[in-house]
């Protein structure tokens, strides 16, 4: 609870997280949805693992803390996931290791407050196709010696441009790596009883994912976002939480009748919109 009575949510995460306040982003739609009901904090960290999250752990959420979140959404899990490099750099992080440090992360996110709530989310799938499109080759279009004639010159500039595999390829994401690293996280909240949204099963659930759900084939569309703010919604609609942190069952701040408001077509009296729905919003009321 914030200091003002508001609830806090934090959103704690690798680049689907930093990236979720753009425009059609989930974090966009969920501060839109919990306006005057609740803050939601964005801790975003583009190229980020398990590995860096711990290391923060205790500067983004210190456990002495004047006000504590209600929620905290966690993600990691995308980069770990990558292939590892043969110099031992990169954002690989072994399974093993991964999952201790997401046990981690959840006991140190628990332990916050009585009223600390947390829920995970797995590794989304991939489309290693259009990860190959938009980042597998580079254009070697403006890579030439300048001791070449002019000639030879003007025809490469004008020739299609060439391409060849990037320094990126050997540390691939696989929609395969993404599923062992989804499901082994999923089996860690179970046994520990986090709630947990294996994001790479509800993608799929929708048979043009593949296309419609990402912006690079692995970065979030409107479309993927909106499949992760439902997870979210019906996680929240269903846990059995004191207080219910779903949207619909949070007190809209200072909603009291104002003489103020705009006048109603009575004349007499005024029309409080503090409870007011927008179009969008109204969609996600039946989640």
């Amino acid at each position: 609870m914030s200091a003002a009575g508001r609830v806090q949510f934090v959103l704690f995460g690798s680049s689907i997280v930093q990236m979720s306040y753009n425009v059609g982003g989930w974090g966009a739609i969920l501060a839109d949805l919990y306006d005057r009901k609740a803050d939601i904090l964005l801790r975003g960290y583009s190229g980020w693992n398990s590995r860096m999250a711990l290391q923060v752990l205790d500067q983004v959420f210190p456990k002495d803390a004047i006000v504590q979140p209600s929620l905290v959404v966690v993600y990691f899990g995308g980069n770990d996931s990558m292939q590892p490099h043969p110099s031992g750099l990169g954002s690989h992080v072994p399974l093993p290791e991964y999952i201790e440090n997401m046990k981690k992360i959840g006991m140190h996110l628990k332990n916050l407050s009585e009223k600390t709530r947390v829920i995970f989310l797995t590794s989304p799938p991939v489309n290693e196709s259009m990860i190959l499109e938009t980042y597998g080759y580079l254009n070697l279009k403006f890579n030439f010696d300048l001791s070449f004639s002019s000639k030879t010159i003007i025809s490469f500039l004008f020739s299609p441009p060439l391409k060849t595999r990037n320094k990126y390829d050997n540390q691939a994401r696989t929609n395969e790596s993404c599923r062992i690293y989804a499901e082994a996280l999923e089996n860690l909240c179970h046994q520990l009883e986090f709630k947990v949204i294996n994001l790479w099963n509800a993608f799929q659930q929708r048979e043009d994912w593949a296309t419609a759900c990402f912006t690079d084939g692995f970065h979030l569309s409107s479309e993927g976002s909106r499949i992760v703010v439902k997870e979210i919604l019906k996680v929240l609609k269903e846990a059995e939480w004191e207080p219910s942190l779903y949207w619909m069952s949070i007190p809209t701040e200072f909603s009291k009748d104002s003489p103020y408001y705009a006048v109603a077509p009575d004349g007499k009296t005024t029309m409080n919109v503090s409870e007011f729905l927008s179009i969008w919003q109204k969609e996600w009321a039946n989640i």
